[in-house]
């Protein structure tokens, strides 16, 4: 189901960075491997409408987006009034940008098996936003997938390697435009595709205003499916 006013989903996905050793402690992630962090936009036809590459591994997703938004020449697609992204909870509930509930179950998995669906308002949506923001997780999946060189990139400069992922999501939308059997759109076109879990950060601080719009948003449409289910409402 997809929620009134939702006209995309936003992440940021790590992509194999090929760097000389004295320049390899920013690229170095989470998991030790030397990255680039690319933050994305697409649409829920697992098309990519923005792709910002070039980041390194250790800059959070929050900082990247943030600078996206900050920099005019990168235009990015920002939505139009009354309408929002779909992004995780280490991302700041800044206008247009819509978070789960932090501290309830959220992934597809969770909700997986006998006596464990939704019991709350809060679990209503959390499932719900998860099962729309998967397609980016899907999308990633799908990209990475196809085209081996993100998965160990050549010791290009890191402006080349950069271009290259652009390249590689360019030439994804181009398939998924021009071949509606692909085979590796269709193994990850599942809408219950899991996703991989959520990288809790420290998001940008925002002012009390800007989160506050966000998330009575959020609550209005958490206790509409609640009223939907016959759910309690959150007060």
């Amino acid at each position: 189901m997809k929620l009134q006013g939702c006209v995309g989903a936003i992440d940021g996905t790590h992509i194999s960075a090929s760097v000389p050793v004295s320049q390899q402690i920013p690229y170095r992630g989470r998991k030790g491997t030397t990255t680039q962090n690319v933050l994305c936009v697409c649409s829920f036809d697992m098309k990519f409408t923005f792709v910002y590459a070039e980041w390194e591994g250790s800059a959070n997703d929050c900082r990247v987006l943030s600078a996206a938004l900050e920099t005019p020449r990168l235009q990015f697609p920002r939505p139009p009034l009354g309408k929002y992204y779909v992004v995780d909870s280490g991302y700041a509930a800044l206008p247009g940008f819509l978070t789960p509930f932090k501290g309830e179950r959220y992934h597809l998995n969770d909700y997986r098996g006998r006596g464990r669906r939704p019991r709350t308002a809060k679990e209503l949506f959390n499932r719900r936003h998860s099962s729309l923001r998967n397609v980016i997780e899907r999308s990633f999946g799908a990209l990475k997938n196809r085209f081996s060189i993100l998965r160990q990139m050549p010791p290009f400069t890191i402006r080349k390697q950069a271009r290259i992922v652009i390249a590689c999501c360019a030439l994804h939308n181009y398939i998924r435009d021009q071949d509606k059997m692909d085979r590796n759109f269709s193994r990850y076109g599942d809408l219950e595709y899991p996703c991989g879990p959520i990288q809790e950060e420290v998001a940008d601080d925002i002012s009390h205003e800007e989160a506050n719009e966000m998330n009575m948003l959020r609550k209005s449409i958490a206790n509409q499916m609640a009223r939907d289910n016959n759910m309690d409402e959150i007060p």
